[in-house]
Parts: C-alpha cells; structure tokens; sequence
C-alpha cells in the first residue's frame, strides 16, 4: 500500500475542489488548476479529498501515490503559492527585469534576454556588497520549477570556485583544485 497515497489531503478555506469524470479542478485565491486523472477515485469528504485505487497492480500502485502528490501540490498552490530563489555567483554576474522580461549578465558577450511566463511572478534583488537574487513566486509548482531550471540552465555552478546560478540553500560539492 502506499503510504503516501492512504493520507487525506486537507482542504483549506477558501480553496475550492470539483472533481469531474477524470479531470480535478481546484480553484483559490491566487488562481486556478486542472488536473487529468486515471487508474484512481477521487473524492472530496468533508473538507478532506481522498484517493484510491482500483487495484493493486504496480501501475495503479504506483499512480496512486502520484496523484495525491499532484493533487496537494495544487492545494497548496492556489492558497499560499511557491518561491524559487535563485543566487548569481559571480564576478559582473547581474540580473534585471522590466515587467515579465528578465535580463541577465552571466559573463558571456552578450545579456540573456527571457520572457517569464505571466502565471510566475519574477523580481530581482540587487544589494551592494551581496550576490544578486532572483526571486520567482506561482501558485504552478511545475511551472516555477520549471522557469528556475531553464535560468539556472544559462550557468550552471561550476565545482572550483562555485560560479554560476545557484538556488538559495544549495549545497555544492567542491573540489580541491591543482596542488602545486
């Protein structure tokens, strides 16, 4: 049995949950998902929503812990959202934004301009004497997620001096470097 998937999901106030044939949708105040389903029974009993199998079998096992993960990821969406902080380590490393456009200085010849999808909220912290910051909120956990991989991906951190993008809170392997 799962264990993951035995757990009910509670539902905040303020969140609304309908289930259709194969399809959830869960609305709140920062915005609303839909979520196909199969291979699992949905159902919303008193403020909680519960998932259950049809069988046994791996892939309804395996399923099965799956949608509850998906379906209180969207829960805690649409009530308190998500945020990625991502850090530029770096010399020159810079990072601005004007609107949904971001525009970063990784150190090659030329800023990297990306347009942010509406749903993610982008803002940047420059402060003298401290590495700039990029900060993405969303109530869409795959999407944020998302976004912050494709920034990171422009300078991933490299293990000698630990330059590039990095999230808040990552730890890096370091290595030792020549010995002379």
């Amino acid at each position: 049995m799962s264990r993951i998937g035995k757990s009910p999901i509670a539902i905040p106030a303020g969140v609304t949950v309908d289930v259709k044939e194969g399809e959830i949708v869960v609305k709140g105040k920062l915005g609303e998902l839909t979520q196909k389903f199969d291979a699992v029974s949905v159902k919303v009993e008193e403020n909680n929503v519960v998932i259950e199998r049809s069988s046994d079998s791996k892939d309804d096992r395996s399923k099965h812990g799956l949608y509850r993960s998906l379906i209180n990821n969207m829960i805690t969406g649409v009530s308190e959202g998500f945020t990625i902080t991502l850090e530029l380590v770096g010399v020159g490393y810079r990072a601005s934004n004007q609107g949904q456009k971001l525009d970063l200085a990784l150190g090659y010849s030329h800023n990297i301009l990306l347009d942010i999808a509406p749903e993610v909220g982008v803002e940047t912290i420059s402060e003298k004497g401290k590495n700039p910051l990029v900060k993405l909120t969303s109530f869409d956990k795959q999407l944020v997620g998302q976004v912050a991989a494709k920034i990171r991906s422009f300078r991933k951190p490299e293990p000698y001096k630990g330059k590039g993008i990095k999230f808040v809170g990552e730890e890096l392997r370091r290595k030792a470097g020549k010995s002379a």
